[in-house]
């Protein structure tokens, strides 16, 4: 991925738009000048254009004065506006280049009231040129000045009656000139220079402009390729109250509630992995061992019986061993087998525990169980720990009761598994089953619980808070 390919992107946008903008002003310009030049493609057409806009003016004066000064006749009234402001007659237009054109506004009886050559149409004279009809008209004759072609546009009254018309003249060779490469190039050169300009400057904004959102969405891109390759641990600094900022903290969310969904999956993998390989060691051990020492204990008691009375005790003794080693190994089996805690919750889990027991193992266990909130780590190492501790007293302390019991009074979960067999020495047990105490400590204080354990002559007792 280019590094500056966003921004380069976005700076073009803007010097695209820029550049649109002032194309587009530049043809506004150029079809305002060039369309009026295409209409006027003779120079009929340019006066009557001039004529036409002169007595439109002309009628707005009139108006303005009649209106400020009532019962005027039309040759006072046409009077009063010519030297208006608002008119392009009697000299307040200048002679429009390369047309010699003359402009003069007369009554409806030909008699010039002003004029823009008082040498040639001074005012009180007649018009030469016959008056054309209502709505004015134009045409080519000979006039006092030579050879011409003119027209006539009416001036209106307020009331829209004929008050007069503007005489617009010209020679009649006069030549009406197309617009010119260097008129266009005129209206074009401060667009170019413009546009020139403009470039370079929306470029340079458009990189300044666009640096910092574009380094937070490259920071987001790097991210989120961590989490692709499975890195849930980066985080997107969330800056600004914006839409990207807005995507910067759902990504965030999004992360946390991924990586929290994967560990639980590989959590739940761990588990089942270690569960399926308890099962498989437990079927190895109940297809191999469980059935070699059954017979085992059959064949000391048949030797038992049929040995002479010298050999009897130690044929008992083999039979004894024989079966303590299959009591143990019972208690390997069900300290081995696994126990659907998800499917059964804690409560019902530790029942059938305790349950097994007692019907396989014939130890009397009694259970008292009260339901408790638990998180599902908590409750699976609380399962834990009554199988090891149940596990350890059947195989080492040969008791007649053992009591398990689970309570949460308001706070704390404690959980205590208590036994009436053959006490020992906690602190001197490591070669003998202390890993089993270990990892029920290590369980215990993993979750930031606490967990004891009580032996002398009178049983054990292994107790566990969990919050």
């Amino acid at each position: 991925m280019s590094r500056f390919g966003l921004r380069a992107r976005m700076a073009a946008s803007y010097v695209l738009v820029t550049a649109t903008a002032v194309l587009l002003v530049e043809a506004v310009v150029v079809g305002l000048y060039l369309i009026p030049q295409a209409n006027a493609v003779d120079l009929a057409a340019v006066l009557q254009e001039q004529a036409s806009k002169d007595a439109k003016m002309l009628s707005l004066e009139v108006a303005r004065v009649s209106a400020a000064g009532p019962g005027r006749s039309p040759s006072e009234l046409l009077a009063a506006a010519a030297p208006g402001r608002s008119t392009l007659v009697g000299g307040a237009r200048p002679p429009e280049p390369g047309y010699a054109m003359l402009e003069a506004l007369v009554d409806t009886g030909g008699v010039i009231v002003a004029g823009s050559a008082p040498g040639l149409y001074a005012a009180g004279d007649r018009l030469d040129v016959p008056l054309p009809g209502p709505d004015g008209g134009g045409g080519s004759s000979r006039t006092r000045t030579g050879p011409s072609t003119w027209h006539f546009s009416p001036v209106l009254g307020r009331n829209l009656e004929i008050l007069g018309y503007v005489y617009v003249q010209a020679p009649a060779q006069t030549v009406v000139n197309a617009p010119t490469a260097e008129s266009v190039a005129g209206l074009l050169a401060p667009g170019l220079l413009v546009l020139a300009l403009a470039i370079p400057v929306g470029l340079v904004f458009g990189l300044l402009s666009t640096r910092r959102l574009t380094s937070r969405v490259r920071e987001l891109a790097n991210v989120t390729t961590a989490v692709a390759a499975g890195d849930f641990r980066p985080r997107v600094p969330v800056t600004g109250n914006d839409e990207v900022s807005v995507l910067e903290r759902s990504f965030n969310v999004m992360t946390d509630r991924l990586g929290t969904a994967v560990e639980a999956a590989r959590l739940a993998a761990r588990t089942e992995a270690r569960q399926s390989e308890r099962g498989r060691i437990a079927r190895e051990l109940h297809d191999s061992i469980s059935q070699d020492l059954f017979s085992l204990s059959l064949l000391a008691g048949g030797m038992r019986r049929a040995a002479p009375e010298s050999l009897r005790a130690q044929a008992a003794s083999m039979e004894r061993t024989a079966a303590r080693a299959m009591r143990e190994m019972r208690a390997l089996l069900l300290e081995l087998r696994p126990v659907a805690l998800e499917d059964a919750g804690l409560l019902l889990a530790l029942e059938e525990l305790c349950n097994a027991y007692r019907t396989r193992l014939g130890v009397r266990v009694e259970a008292d169980l009260a339901d408790v909130t638990l998180s599902p780590q908590a409750e699976h190492a609380v399962l834990r720990l009554v199988q090891e501790a149940l596990g350890n007293a059947v195989k080492h302390a040969d008791p007649t009761r053992v009591e398990v019991r689970l309570s949460q009074d308001g706070g704390p979960v404690t959980v205590e598994v208590a036994d009436n067999g053959r006490g020992f020495d906690p602190a001197g047990v490591a070669g003998r089953h202390g890993m089993g105490l270990a990892l029920m400590r290590e369980r215990v204080t993993e979750l930031g619980g606490r967990w004891e354990i009580h032996s002398d002559g009178s049983g054990t007792t292994v107790r566990a808070s969990l919050p």
